[in-house]
């Protein structure tokens, strides 16, 4: 059974770092696109970087634009979300997710596996 696991969530200050990452197990998805998505307390899920089958970044959210950084490791085994300058509304559930596809945009709809999601509290 195809399994994405993340980690690297934690409590940290406003303009902290935090490195999320996002293991596959089961199989790899060298031909298919990644994303990050995050879902704040009472808010619906939300698209916050992609990046295609090439290990090209494509697309981030503007919220997040110029602070985290998208990456995917030379063996595609493994996804990363560098995420620097934190701010208290980056406080959301972290989900890393694998698309159909080599390529993909930010609708949910296109993405076939998801994690279950990591932690990320941003205090003032």
């Amino acid at each position: 059974q195809v399994q994405l696991t993340e980690s690297g969530g934690g409590s940290v200050q406003a303009g902290d770092s935090l490195r999320l990452a996002c293991a596959a197990s089961a199989r790899t998805f060298s031909n298919n696109a990644m994303s990050w998505f995050r879902q704040a307390p009472m808010k619906e899920r939300e698209f916050v970087a992609n990046i295609n089958w090439r290990n090209e970044p494509t697309a981030y959210a503007d919220s997040v634009k110029g602070r985290f950084t998208i990456s995917r490791n030379s063996a595609k085994t493994m996804l990363y979300l560098q995420m620097n300058d934190l701010k208290p509304e980056d406080t959301a559930v972290y989900y890393c997710a694998a698309a159909r596809g080599s390529f993909a945009g930010s609708g949910e709809e296109q993405y076939q596996y998801w994690g279950q999601g990591t932690q990320v509290t941003v205090s003032s």
